[in-house]
C-alpha cells in the first residue's frame, strides 16, 4: 500500500529544490539520499559541473527482467521569468492545499519521481527476481545550445539520459513517468530544428533607399516556408498512430533592436519540425535543406542559407510488449478501467533509451492545471494511485 503522507512529503520536498536545466546537482543529491535510505545501491553520475544523474538499483534475487523507472530532474522554467513571478504553481516551493500539490515541476515531472520512491517503499518487504532501477536524470527539457546561447542551461534534449545509457543505465524495459493524463504512450514524434536565412545590405538607414533589406526579403520567403510546413503536416507519410506531423515557425531573428539605424545583413527564421518515429531523421533533414535549395534557386542573388541544429528521433514500442500489458492491468486494477492511448508530439527521453535498445513506455500523471496565472499542480489522490500502478507494474514485471 502506498503511504500517502510520505509520498506528499517527498513530492513537496522535490519541488522545493530548484533544478532548472543546468542546475540539477542539489536535486540529484537529494534523491540519491532518499534512494539510499530505501536500501538501494546508488551511483551519482557527474555529467558535468553542477549537473548529475542518479542511477539506483534495487537488486533482485535473479532470473527476472530488469525494469527501469526514468524521470528528469530539470524543470521547464526557473520561476524567475517575468510572467512566472508570483505564480504559485511556477515557483520552486511545494505546497499542499485542498487535495492538490502546487509548485514548479510537480507535474513535469517531480511528482513521478516521488511516486517512484513511494512505489519502492511499498515494495520494500517483497522479494522480486528482477532488478528495479531508478534513473533520475538531468537535461531532458527540449532546448539546445545555439549561437550566443551556450552553457549548461541550454543543454537539454536527453543530455542526461544519453550519458546514462553509455554509463551502465540500461534495462530490459523502461517506464517513463512523463505526464500523460494516465494514458499509455507507445511512442512519440521526434524533433528537428533548423534555421533558414536570407542576406541583405548592412547600411545606415539614411542611405538604404534602393538597397536590399534582409527583413523585407524574409517577408517574401515566409509564404513559401509556411506552405512547406503545411505540406509536411498534411503528408500521410509523416503521420503516425493517427496523429499528423507538425512543422511550425518557432523564432525569427534579424537586425539590432538597440541600433535600428542599421539594416540587418541577415534575417533568419527557425523551424520546429516534428518527425514520426517511422521516418529517418536524415530524410527529414534532407527535406528541410531541399526547401532551402528551392528558395535559393528562386532567388539566386539573395544569399539564402540553411542549417539543421537539432535531430532528436522519435520512439515507439509494440502494443504487445509485456510492459504495456503490465501497465494496462495495473491501471485497471487501481483506476477501475483500462487506460487509453495517446500519440503525443512532444519529445521524451524514450528517444535515447530506445536508441540503446531499451523499450520505453511513457505513462504518468496528469499534466496539472497549467492554466495562465496558476502554473503546475497535481491532485494528491491521482498521484497516490499512479504510485500504486508503478508498484504493481514492478511486481508484475520483476516478480
Amino acid at each position: 500500500m502506498i503511504d500517502e503522507r510520505r509520498l506528499v512529503g517527498w513530492a513537496c520536498e522535490a519541488v522545493s529544490i530548484p533544478s532548472f536545466t543546468g542546475r540539477e546537482q542539489q536535486a540529484a543529491e537529494w534523491i540519491a539520499g532518499e534512494l539510499e535510505g530505501l536500501g538501494l545501491a546508488v551511483q551519482l553520475q557527474q555529467v558535468e559541473d553542477g549537473r548529475a544523474n542518479v542511477l539506483a538499483t534495487r537488486e533482485g534475487s535473479g532470473g527476472g527482467p530488469t525494469l527501469m523507472f526514468n524521470g528528469h530532474l530539470d524543470t521547464s522554467y526557473s520561476g524567475d521569468e517575468p510572467w512566472s513571478r508570483g505564480v504559485e504553481g511556477f515557483q520552486p516551493v511545494g505546497v499542499e492545499r485542498d487535495g492538490r500539490i502546487w509548485g514548479l515541476g510537480i507535474s513535469n515531472m517531480k511528482g513521478a519521481l516521488a511516486a517512484y520512491l513511494a512505489a519502492l517503499h511499498a515494495l520494500r518487504e517483497e522479494a522480486l527476481r528482477g532488478d528495479v532501477l531508478v534513473a533520475a536524470v538531468c537535461g531532458e527539457i527540449e532546448k539546445t545550445q545555439y549561437g550566443d546561447d551556450q552553457g549548461a542551461t541550454f543543454r537539454g534534449y536527453a543530455a542526461g539520459t544519453r550519458y546514462l545509457v553509455t554509463h551502465g543505465g540500461v534495462a530490459d524495459m523502461c517506464l517513463l513517468g512523463e505526464p500523460t493524463e494516465g494514458k499509455v504512450v507507445l511512442g512519440h514524434f521526434g524533433s528537428l530544428w533548423a534555421r533558414i536565412g536570407v542576406g541583405g545590405d548592412f547600411v545606415h538607414t539614411a542611405f538604404s533607399e534602393g538597397r536590399a533589406n534582409s527583413i523585407e526579403r524574409m517577408g517574401e520567403l515566409l509564404g513559401p516556408i509556411r506552405d512547406w510546413c503545411s505540406r509536411w503536416a498534411a503528408d500521410e507519410e509523416n503521420s503516425w498512430g493517427g496523429a499528423p506531423a507538425i512543422a511550425s515557425l518557432g523564432a525569427i531573428r534579424g537586425g539590432f533592436e538597440w541600433r535600428l539605424s542599421r539594416t540587418p545583413q541577415r534575417t533568419s527564421v527557425f523551424l520546429d519540425v516534428r518527425v514520426p518515429p517511422t521516418r529517418r531523421m536524415a530524410e527529414a533533414r534532407a527535406a528541410v535543406l531541399d526547401l532551402a535549395r528551392e528558395l535559393r534557386a528562386a532567388h539566386p542573388e539573395w544569399d539564402v542559407d540553411a542549417e539543421v541544429y537539432v535531430t532528436a528521433p522519435g520512439a515507439e514500442v509494440e502494443e504487445g510488449h509485456p510492459l504495456v500489458g503490465a501497465i494496462d492491468e495495473a491501471h485497471e486494477a487501481v483506476f477501475g478501467e483500462r487506460p487509453g492511448r495517446d500519440v503525443p508530439r512532444w519529445f521524451s527521453d524514450a528517444s535515447a533509451l530506445s536508441a540503446y535498445g531499451v523499450p520505453t513506455v511513457n505513462y504518468g500523471t496528469s499534466t496539472g492545471l497549467m492554466e495562465p496565472g496558476k502554473g503546475e499542480s497535481l491532485e494528491v489522490e491521482g498521484l497516490v494511485k499512479t504510485a500504486e500502478v508503478y508498484a504493481r507494474v514492478a511486481r508484475a514485471v520483476c516478480g
